[in-house]
């Protein structure tokens, strides 16, 4: 976030003495992390702690710029989560109908014969750059809870964490307005909230609704042939994994921002309406980790149709070509050991039902004989993607089987397969794991901007040079793979030697294999001819050997 210059407010008496106090302390009192004065006063001449601040640059917000993980891949991952959960004291309150050993979508806590309180909390930082957008998808994400139980939601509380005096404040000004927005298309008043200064941008609800406690929906009543409903697309973690990168199409990230600011509550009312046995939200733990502990819940092993999985416009392109958050693997590591692999389903098929999703749909266990009827009046009522994704098999250990009918591949699938394919490094001692040299090591890459001295080490003119360096080869349009491809022909064409060596030693680092490798230095060779080729040639033997 770039700020100008100007100061808003200086007290040069008040700066005084609350620095004395810094000072002698040792610690900025604002942030004991920093000593006193700190960098920002040495080189701007103001002081946060005495209430002075830098005017923040207006302008629109790319609120995903300013988050690590975006959505709901910033929550903790479910085996983690489980292990800290495990061993806290039991709640023994027999009005306590549905709680946190459950592992529910929310509490249902029991008020009389008639009524029982379901209550939730969710918070997440922002999977969309908008700021308003941003408050609705956080306001339909909370809500979401209390529809999966079937309860209807009636009051909430926003929850905020926010970078005050770094982004403007009108960007928490529209995550709230969007949220009260959302919350009061949903009937549900928003009465409250809390707010904390924080460095990631964080915004949610916690959300009180009502239920009839003899009509609460579990995760946990889903039965052997009952078919099951999804009523979402999937893709939103890929998808704005993407835009963070500036590799998603703008009609999928608008695509994501609607369907996840989009209520569930059409569905529940549907699903309660046609007796469901079960339903969860898809969220966080991904397809694959929501319905697995549902099967694990109910008791059951289930099976999923892979080409009846309803998908976000650009996913598959997405996976095919490695754009994949992290939160896939943190999700595969938690619920992986679950998932049983039918015959030609692809690593990248798998990529998608571990993907987190933000604000996804409802995943619905009904009655076979009633799922296509409540299928159709879903489409009626505006739920266009709802899809019968699978089934519900037998009593079992809550497997998820996964198969596909052929229908549905990934793009250019033999690629991707052959990158994920290739033989793991083996894991390497600590020694090893430390920086090597080598002759290689010793030559930098004459393009290669990061080996290029430190900043205060070359003239003001060669540090700008490195700096567009630094620019041309950080992944954008092409990624960091096909950059690297291209490094090295580029290195062969050039006839650099210490670049070649160096591009081909990071290509084997990122996992290329040999024939990658030749195939990209052919291209050079292919418009530099012989010459080249024994430059080429003579180059790779002499890393071979080393």
């Amino acid at each position: 976030m770039l700020q100008r210059l100007t100061c808003v407010k200086k007290d040069l008496e008040k700066r005084r003495r609350i620095m004395q106090r810094s000072i002698r302390l040792g610690h900025c009192i604002c942030d004991p992390k920093l000593p006193c004065p700190c960098d920002l006063f040495r080189e701007r001449d103001v002081c946060l702690c005495a209430g002075e601040r830098l005017e923040v640059a207006s302008g629109p917000v790319r609120l995903t710029r300013l988050v690590e993980k975006a959505g709901c891949a910033s929550k903790i991952d479910q085996s983690a989560l489980k292990g800290v959960l495990r061993g806290l004291p039991p709640i023994n309150d027999p009005r306590v109908l549905v709680g946190m050993p459950a592992g529910d979508d929310a509490g249902v806590f029991k008020v009389n014969g008639d009524l029982a309180l379901v209550q939730t909390v969710d918070v997440f930082s922002p999977s969309v750059d908008d700021p308003y957008i941003f408050g609705q998808i956080a306001a339909a994400n909370s809500v979401s809870d209390v529809y999966a139980m079937g309860g209807k939601p009636l009051t909430a509380l926003s929850i905020v964490g926010f970078p005050i005096r770094e982004v403007p404040d009108a960007a928490l000004h529209d995550i709230l307005r969007g949220g009260i927005d959302k919350m009061a298309e949903a009937g549900v008043s928003v009465i409250g909230g809390h707010s904390i200064q924080d460095k990631e941008i964080k915004a949610g609800f916690a959300v009180t609704g009502v239920i009839d406690p003899h009509k609460i929906i579990t995760n946990a009543g889903a039965r052997p042939g009952d078919a099951l409903i999804l009523t979402k697309p999937l893709g939103t973690g890929v998808i704005a994994f993407a835009a963070q990168i500036d590799r998603a199409p703008a009609s999928a990230v608008e695509a994501i921002a609607r369907s996840m600011a989009a209520l569930n509550g059409t569905a529940s009312e549907l699903m309660v309406e046609f007796g469901a046995h079960a339903c969860t939200d898809v969220t966080g733990f991904g397809l694959m980790g929501h319905l697995a502990e549902m099967a694990l819940a109910s008791q059951v092993d289930v099976e999923v149709v892979w080409d009846d999985v309803p998908l976000f416009a650009g996913v598959l392109d997405c996976v095919a070509n490695g754009i994949v958050p992290g939160a896939v693997e943190r999700n595969r590591e938690s619920s992986g050991d679950r998932a049983i692999v039918g015959e030609n389903v692809q690593a990248a098929m798998l990529e998608v039902c571990f993907d987190a999703q933000t604000s996804g749909g409802l995943l619905i266990a009904v009655r076979e004989p009633d799922a296509h009827a409540l299928l159709g009046r879903l489409h009626e009522k505006g739920v266009k993607e709802a899809a019968i994704i699978g089934k519900v098999l037998k009593p079992g250990a809550g497997r998820v089987f996964v198969r596909t009918s052929g229908t549905r591949p990934i793009p250019e699938a033999e690629r991707f397969a052959r990158r994920s394919k290739r033989p793991e490094t083996p894991p390497r001692e600590e020694s090893q794991m430390k920086p090597q040299t080598s002759e290689t090591d010793d030559v930098p890459c004459c393009a290669d901007a990061l080996n290029g001295g430190s900043a205060s080490s070359v003239p003001e003119l060669q540090k700008k040079f490195h700096d567009f360096l630094r620019s041309a080869s950080t992944p954008g349009a092409l990624d960091a793979y096909t950059k690297q491809a291209i490094a090295i022909a580029l290195s062969v064409a050039t006839k650099c030697e210490p670049c070649l060596k160096m591009h081909i030693k990071k290509a084997r680092e990122k996992g290329f294999s040999e024939e990658e490798i030749d195939e990209a230095a052919w291209m050079a060779i292919s418009f530099g001819g012989s010459p080249v080729m024994m430059f080429y040639e003579g180059v790779k033997k002499e890393t071979a050997r080393r």
